[in-house]
């Protein structure tokens, strides 16, 4: 019944994501979410999350942030990152997934998003097409929509351990 919101891997964090084997399995490109996914919410780019993007280059891969933030905020999250960037995504519509992909020169075999939001990143990626992580968020301040949402994604979640533990 959930199976629609399942993402292909749950990890605690972004920063415990085995990147060099997903480089290793095909995967060229990375799509991320930022809020709660690289940072906590509102925070600017910070140390670990340069270290994270200058790692990517290194091994190969491409990036686009994927944001539902206006532009101001991902412009200024951006900066010092220097990554493809899409603001205003209306996740979990598939034709902003699709634009990354095409900024990155990557397709849905060769692509893998990272978020921390099951009814917005998760399912997006998944109705487009691409390999998706879901992530624990990074700090527990949120919007109010966001906070709401958590309950019905905490029982979405249960439903998808509990799956995974056969």
């Amino acid at each position: 019944m959930f199976e629609r919101f399942f993402p292909d891997e749950y990890m605690v964090s972004t920063y415990v994501i085995p990147f060099e084997e997903l480089y290793k399995e095909g995967y060229r490109g990375i799509i991320f979410d930022i809020d709660n996914t690289l940072v906590p919410h509102g925070a600017p780019s910070d140390a670990r999350s340069r270290e994270l993007f200058q790692r990517l280059k290194k091994i190969g891969f491409e990036t686009c942030l994927l944001s539902n933030n206006q532009a101001g905020r991902v412009k200024m999250f951006n900066q010092p990152i220097g990554s493809h960037y899409i603001y205003n995504a209306h996740k979990p519509s598939i034709k902003n997934y699709e634009q990354a992909m095409q900024k990155m020169g990557t397709d849905k075999r060769t692509t893998v998003f990272v978020g921390d939001q099951l009814f917005t990143d998760v399912w997006g990626a998944k109705k487009a097409g691409i390999h998706a992580i879901l992530v624990k968020p990074m700090h527990p301040k949120e919007e109010i929509q966001i906070v709401l949402k958590r309950y019905l994604e905490k029982i979405v979640l249960r439903s998808y351990k509990k799956q995974n533990r056969k």
